[in-house]
């Protein structure tokens, strides 16, 4: 591959400005509506630098006319060989500025940094995808096989007016493909001088937001009463977020420890993982998270007056499944809040796990190791979830790839939905090289 590769002239030099002017559009998603803020915009941004590079996208609306996002399908030159979905978000989570150091929507170029909301979830991958893509339009080079390019509304809030919508009502777009790439994967773990890691996301867990509600007895606040449904909320909730969940390891993950402990030099013990997790630092939390079921609180809604106690009380729930473990949850659950609270499941989604030994994940590798001789690819499993859910109901396999090589001591999982978040520029240009090695050679 490093042999017959040759760099795109301009991509490298353009994804900081393509970034840049990703960010100041803002496409936060406060989830509440069908309708956000500069997704459309976005889409059109997309789709002008796509044609100026000689493509016709398609700008698509899904469930409003400001639901927007993008599709290209680039013709490869083996017909025959299956297709490759290569995906971004157009959405962010939203930003209080007052506790950035930055503007968030500003975009600047700093410290040899671009700062701003999304510029690691994702509008980085966004901006790599266009410059890469770009690039094969203005010289002509054409993958292997066809790519399916998706620039996608509405994954920060569960995907129900992007991917999912897609998947239900636009299935032409996936037609012949097998196997799909997007977040979050790719990012480099600086180990030692001689060792990079690259985690490439195989497996993600389930989604099971829900909604608790308590009922009660209405009363004036200053007198006796036993029959508070804020009492027995809260009462509830203590159980679910104390409750201390059974290891639950799947293949991916298991890999992932041994090559983690082997990368550190800590003897692995599954059963009691802790030293490990302490040596990852912010990484071992979401490690952690991986190796079993979770149900966090966090939100609460109750009462409309000091004096009042009320007749209802309400507690939100975001819950993640390990792939395999979905019913241990939901039995789990209803046996700690007991019966006289309601359990309402307000979004579910589907825990996945693709296989690490493919032809295309070593690919992925070789690519990574062509810009970083140091670098090793492992397998792993985020605690969030992405796009790949809608994607997998078609059999497709789906990767979290987007290579970014980060400094060695920046805390790369604090900027997801974080202050201060910002990518690299020689970090950028990294990925630009690595995604159309990767996409070229695949």
């Amino acid at each position: 591959m490093t042999d017959t590769w040759n760099p795109l002239p301009q991509a490298e030099g353009e994804v900081v400005g393509l970034l840049t002017d990703l960010i100041r559009i803002d496409t936060s998603n406060w989830g509440e509506s069908s309708e956000t803020v500069g997704e459309i915009e976005a889409a059109d941004y997309c789709a002008e630098r796509l044609r100026e590079a000689g493509w016709s996208p398609e700008v698509f609306t899904t469930t409003g006319v400001r639901r927007a996002g993008v599709y290209l399908r680039v013709a490869g030159t083996d017909p025959a060989a299956p297709a490759l979905l290569l995906h971004g978000h157009l959405d962010v989570v939203p930003a209080i500025a007052s506790a950035w150091s930055r503007p968030p929507f500003a975009g600047e170029v700093d410290s040899g940094f671009v700062w701003g909301r999304g510029a690691v979830d994702m509008k980085d991958m966004d901006a790599m995808i266009l410059a890469v893509v770009r690039g094969w339009g203005f010289t002509g080079i054409r993958p292997r096989r066809d790519v399916v390019i998706l620039f996608l509304p509405d994954e920060e809030a569960g995907s129900r007016h992007g991917a999912h919508w897609l998947a239900a009502n636009r299935p032409e777009m996936f037609h012949g493909v097998t196997e799909a790439v997007g977040e979050v994967g790719g990012f480099s773990i600086t180990v030692r001088d001689d060792l990079r890691l690259y985690p490439i996301q195989t497996a993600e867990k389930g989604i099971r937001w829900i909604r608790l509600q308590a009922t009660g007895r209405a009363g004036h606040g200053s007198m006796l009463h036993d029959d508070n449904a804020i009492t027995e909320l809260c009462e509830a909730v203590t159980r679910v977020a104390r409750h201390n969940w059974p290891l639950r390891i799947t293949a991916t993950v298991e890999v992932f420890l041994a090559e983690l402990a082997d990368a550190y030099g800590v003897e692995l013990d599954p059963r009691e993982p802790a030293e490990l997790l302490r040596r990852l630092g912010t990484l071992g939390a979401l490690v952690g998270a991986t190796m079993r079921n979770t149900a966090n609180p966090t939100m609460l809604d109750a009462g409309y007056k000091h004096n009042v106690i009320p007749t209802e009380a309400f507690a939100n729930i975001d819950g993640r499944v390990v792939p395999g473990f979905e019913d241990e949850f939901a039995a789990t659950i209803k046996e700690l809040v007991g019966a006289g609270i309601s359990v309402m499941t307000e979004v579910e989604d589907i825990a996945l796990e693709a296989p690490f030994d493919t032809a295309t994940v070593d690919l992925m590798a070789e690519a990574l190791r062509a810009e970083d001789p140091i670098a090793k690819a492992v397998p792993y499993m985020i605690s969030g979830g992405t796009d790949a859910k809608a994607f997998s109901r078609f059999g497709i396999n789906c990767y979290g790839f987007s290579p970014l090589q980060m400094p060695a001591d920046l805390d790369y999982w604090r900027m997801f939905h974080g202050v201060d978040e910002r990518a690299p520029v020689p970090g950028l240009q990294f990925g630009v090289r690595v995604l159309d090695r990767f996409l070229r050679a695949c």
